[in-house]
């Protein structure tokens, strides 16, 4: 590796074989070992995913390849025992790694003293689609699968970067929000961590094994060949067939074709009815969403994630046609634009979360937050506290490509609301395993959140306050529908 700003930093550190040749849609192989020295210096090479602009920037890794089953560790102090805080990027199962310059873990290693491993992981056609109901060669949830060998891997290896593999905290925002709640319900990652934050996690991203057979069979008829054919065939080809399932997926379900699959031995259950009968990591965890979660996708108006009146109709007769006057009388200015943003991320991320956090409640600690900030240039685009916005103030990487759009004086100046959340997230992350108390910093307590009260932490751009059920007439419109 080599040192960056008083910090060891590590890249391209492979976890497991690659899954390349053979390997194709098989669960990753532990790691072959190596004689001599291996430089760490470079990014290993993205998965195989489109231009987006969360990776636009001039120091992010251009490369793509089915390659790609590497973290990144940045450590403050390799003689140390320190906590470790394990990131699963988001991306929506399509898109996403961890070598962005927006999830820099640098400034968290060296603000919290601890260390910071950031995973990359199988997406698209190769780890995000299901094609396990093939057969033999073909296994399921590759994206889960590469998550837990990496968290092996922290298990059996952090101790040389000056980790403690006993003190392990795992957050994700989006899909790696999803992939963290996946986590808690899954028999297999027992042991590996033991602190859990979930930032806007998308649970419509897990889907039941019968629907994701069925896609698994009609992407074989696309392709026009026998299952055995598959692994040979060129990476645009499947790319193809795959992209164009989930674009319909998106017009007839509220779950769409790349995702997480339950009812196997590696994830049992729905993560939130795992969460309802107890049967979960029971270990404390963070959970919330952001004010303006579909803000950014009204733009494209994609309609998984309903936000015009039109997609709203088609989503409402889809899912839950005895719901509407329910549903609908909870937007009071419906059909205004604000009531449709709103409608849209209740959709995907505030409805699922507030089921999530009342079922895991009742069982372990758990921390409650909505995020409302949003500065300068996203009150100017009329984007508010939008989806994935508080990701740059967990990090403080306000010199990446979007936190300097976001944010651009934050590289000289770090807004306050970004000290305060770094600061909770450390505090809940590398305080407190002595006691089992975590131990609030920040100058005020976070209370744990249960059904009686649903104190919930809003995280504004001055300070932030603690309020009870702030969206109450909405999570009661949705009660019973996840």
């Amino acid at each position: 590796g080599t040192t960056e700003g008083g910090v060891g930093v590590w890249r391209g550190v492979p976890y497991a074989e690659q899954p390349v040749g053979q390997r194709r849609f098989l669960a990753p192989a532990p790691l072959q070992p190596w004689t001599g020295v291996r430089d760490a210096v470079e990014h290993g090479p993205l998965p195989p995913q489109s231009k987006s602009f969360v990776g636009g920037g001039r120091d992010d890794p251009k490369v793509r390849d089915e390659a790609c089953l590497t973290l990144t560790v940045w450590s403050p102090d390799t003689s140390a025992s320190l906590p470790v805080m394990v990131w699963i990027p988001g991306g929506a199962f399509v898109f996403g790694a961890g070598q962005f310059q927006l999830y820099n873990g640098s400034r968290l290693a060296v603000n919290g003293n601890v260390v910071v491993v950031n995973i990359t992981y199988r997406i698209g056609v190769f780890g995000g689609f299901e094609l396990s109901d093939l057969g033999d060669g073909f296994d399921d949830n590759l994206a889960l699968r590469d998550q837990l060998a990496a968290l092996r891997w922290i298990r059996e290896n952090i101790g040389a970067f000056g980790g403690d593999p006993d003190r392990v905290t795992v957050f994700g925002e989006s899909a790696g929000g999803s992939s963290v709640l996946a986590l808690l319900a899954s028999p297999a990652a027992e042991g590996l961590f033991r602190r859990a934050i979930a930032q806007s996690p998308a649970l419509p991203l897990i889907a039941d094994r019968e629907t994701r057979a069925k896609r698994a069979h009609e992407f074989l008829a696309r392709l026009g060949v026998r299952a055995d054919e598959v692994k040979a065939l060129p990476q645009r080809q499947l790319r193809r067939a795959a992209g164009r399932i989930q674009l319909k997926s998106a017009t007839t379900t509220p779950t769409l074709a790349y995702g997480l699959t339950y009812g196997v031995d590696l994830l049992p259950e729905h993560p939130l009815d795992a969460a309802r009968a107890g049967r979960v990591a029971k270990i404390p965890l963070i959970i919330g969403t952001n004010s303006h979660e579909a803000s950014m996708f009204a733009w494209t108006k994609p309609p998984m994630l309903p936000t015009t009146k039109a997609s709203i109709d088609a989503y409402i007769n889809r899912v839950a046609p005895d719901a509407r006057e329910r549903l609908l009388a909870a937007y009071l200015h419906y059909p205004r634009r604000r009531e449709l943003v709103a409608f849209g991320s209740d959709v995907m991320f505030g409805a699922p979360a507030w089921a999530f956090a009342d079922a895991y409640s009742a069982h372990a600690p758990t921390h409650m937050y909505r995020f409302d900030h949003f500065g300068f240039s996203l009150r100017l685009l009329g984007l508010g506290a939008t989806h994935g916005s508080e990701i740059v103030h967990v990090q403080h990487s306000y010199g990446s490509f979007l936190g300097r759009k976001m944010h651009p004086l934050g590289r000289r100046l770090q807004p306050p609301v970004g000290r305060r959340m770094q600061r909770a997230w450390l505090d809940f992350s590398a305080k407190g395993w002595e006691t089992g108390e975590i131990e609030w910093s920040s100058g005020q307590d976070w209370p744990m959140y249960d059904t009686e009260r649903r104190l919930t932490r809003i995280i504004l751009s001055a300070r932030d306050k603690v309020v009870s059920d702030p969206d109450s007439a909405r999570r009661k419109a949705w009660a019973g529908l996840y």
